[in-house]
């Protein structure tokens, strides 16, 4: 066991628990700390983990540091003038913290970026074949149609321009081009964002049928808190650049503070004054 402690929920009470040791995880955060442009902390002392088969969600509203952690996992922080100041990034026993995202990407961390960013002037079939280039042309085939047993809708426009297509199926094109890679772990930033219901059903549909009939790691990080505890085994809440709460998804969705505050259920979806919200930002000091 290491020294590094989580708040973790069972139930509706809140206990400190040991993190397993890394080797057990496919990805280990510890103690992350990002800044921006030398200055500006988005990220404090951030620890989380994946294992290997299971559906991990990183949960919070918007600006709370989420897609930053995605960012410095795939090494692209660069590109927006942030760095890791402190901490370490541990992907299959390798601290990734310093490579590249084409190493990272070669070691089999791949991710579905927010907003899609396709190809758009290609067709689908060829921002498939993007994503499974550097494989030979029998395997390329077996993954194409791997990609199109998941997304049917993708096989019959595969030889449409994907800057055409609605945001549900380019999301689709999106998942299905980092699946060409056959990834380690597959990272999603915000995959329901703009999307309908029924699309959003689709798509996490296809997320828990790859954990539970293909075995495959997913880092799943959501605005939509209910959706995402649907489908995950475990969950983090980040609140200002900082990991609030975490535990078992079943556990999360039934605690008092989750649904009240992320969830929309329970009194604080009915009319709750700002007093009271300032009575659970101090009681939920705890937490932090």
């Amino acid at each position: 066991m290491t020294t590094d402690q989580h708040h973790s929920v069972t139930g509706g009470a809140v206990k400190s628990t040991a993190v397993l040791d890394d080797s057990e995880n496919l990805l280990s955060i510890r103690n992350l700390k990002v800044v921006y442009n030398s200055s500006i902390e988005a990220v404090r002392d951030v620890s989380l983990s994946v294992s290997a088969g299971k559906i991990v969600a990183l949960l919070g509203a918007n600006g709370a540091g989420k897609s930053t952690i995605l960012k410095g996992v795939s090494g692209v922080l660069f590109t927006e003038d942030g760095e890791i100041e402190n901490g370490s990034i541990n992907f299959r026993g390798e601290n990734i913290s310093e490579l590249m995202p084409d190493l990272i990407v070669g070691r089999g961390l791949v991710q579905v970026p927010e907003g899609r960013r396709l190809f758009a002037p290609l067709t689908v079939h060829e921002n498939l074949v993007m994503g499974g280039h550097l494989v030979g042309s029998k395997v390329l085939a077996e993954r194409l149609e791997f990609v199109f047993e998941l997304f049917p809708r993708l096989k019959e426009k595969a030889s449409h321009i994907s800057g055409y297509l609605s945001g549900g199926e380019q999301q689709m094109v999106a998942v299905g081009r980092a699946l060409m890679s056959d990834p380690k772990l597959l990272c999603l930033d915000e995959p329901s964002l703009g999307l309908a219901p029924q699309i959003i059903d689709e798509i996490f549909k296809v997320l828990r049928k790859l954990r539970d009939e293909n075995g495959a790691s997913i880092l799943l990080v959501e605005q939509n808190a209910h959706r995402a505890l649907e489908i995950a085994d475990y969950a983090y809440i980040m609140e200002n650049g900082r990991v609030v709460m975490d535990g078992a998804a079943d556990a999360l969705a039934n605690n008092r503070d989750v649904k009240e505050f992320y969830l929309g259920l329970g009194e604080a979806s009915e009319g709750k004054s700002m007093r009271d919200v300032k009575h659970y930002k101090r009681r939920k000091r705890w937490l932090s």
